[in-house]
């Protein structure tokens, strides 16, 4: 059979090569040449932030609900039992903050698991000797190192001025060993542009979800009510940051609780895994069930792609 006009046979071989060397590169061809089934996506995927260089599984749990409430209500027992399933299910990232005075509480709830698979991050809002304060953390969580220490709830359009020994007490950690990655929350579009900016910002936890719940806006406080009206500015921002290797981890994807009812939950979940805003999120758990539910969530909506 003669080859058709089209279709030159060289152009085919070489298309095929090229095909064939990226797909081996990206582990999809077998040893025997076959088309290997591409590995499916899931909340438990260890996912790197940006250019960090650093790995946290794609679903991590906030502690911070309601201040941290929620999580220390759970007491020791409660909240050790929450880690642990979690961990089970292969999510090893832990979020927390200065102001959730939960510190100790993850210290116990971790003990006796390799350090080395879990990644921790806290947040520090300010006080005095900050230094001292971030080695405190260490103490208080008994870790060496602190995975990613964000500078927690910028405000305004200033914020890196405002708050720059905070700043510079973080990259001194940083610098020591202490932190490996540092960045920032922020709580308003303003502090938001100002962050994406900011060579020294590894990691960034932004707000998001498409119902425009609890999101940055342009009012300079933390606590501006918000509308889906101000979704894409938020987006258009993330892009940026993706953009400039930055890693993002998205919080309020369930608007801090709002969202009783199961189809808003499952809305604001395929829009942030469909649409790749974030490397990962970190949502409030209470209950081995709702771990679960969003693992399922997760799940579903990256294999819908």
């Amino acid at each position: 059979m003669t080859t058709p006009a089209s279709c030159d046979s060289s152009q085919v071989t070489r298309r095929d090569f090229i095909r064939r060397t990226a797909l081996t590169a990206g582990g999809l061809l077998t040893a025997g040449g076959s088309l290997a089934a591409a590995p499916n996506r899931t909340a438990a995927d260890q996912v790197v932030l940006g250019r960090t260089g650093l790995k946290c599984s794609r679903l991590g749990l906030g502690t911070g609900s309601n201040g941290g409430n929620v999580q220390r209500g759970l007491g020791q027992e409660g909240f050790t039992r929450l880690i642990r399933h979690a961990y089970d299910q292969g999510l090893t990232f832990i979020d927390t903050a200065q102001s959730y005075h939960i510190h100790d509480m993850i210290r116990e709830a971790v003990k006796g698991l390799p350090r080395e698979k879990l990644f921790i991050q806290t947040k520090i809002g300010g006080g005095e000797k900050a230094l001292e304060i971030i080695d405190g953390f260490r103490k208080e969580l008994n870790s060496d190192y602190l995975d990613s220490l964000l500078v927690h709830c910028s405000t305004t359009r200033n914020w890196g001025a405002e708050r720059a020994g905070l700043i510079d007490a973080v990259c001194e950690a940083q610098s020591r060993g202490w932190v490996k990655a540092s960045g920032v929350s922020c709580h308003s579009l303003p502090a938001l542009q100002l962050a994406t900016t900011l060579d020294w910002v590894n990691v960034h936890l932004v707000r998001m979800n498409p119902q425009g719940a609890h999101m940055d806006t342009p009012a300079e406080t933390w606590n501006a009510t918000s509308n889906p009206e101000h979704v894409p500015p938020v987006v258009a921002e993330v892009k940026r940051m993706r953009d400039r290797g930055h890693g993002v981890i998205g919080m309020k994807v369930l608007g801090e609780g709002d969202f009783k009812d199961p189809a808003e939950r499952e809305k604001s979940i395929r829009w942030v895994m469909q649409n790749d805003l974030a490397d990962a999120v970190v949502l409030g758990f209470k209950s081995t069930a709702e771990i679960d539910e969003a693992i399922g969530r997760i799940n579903r909506a990256l294999a819908a792609g």
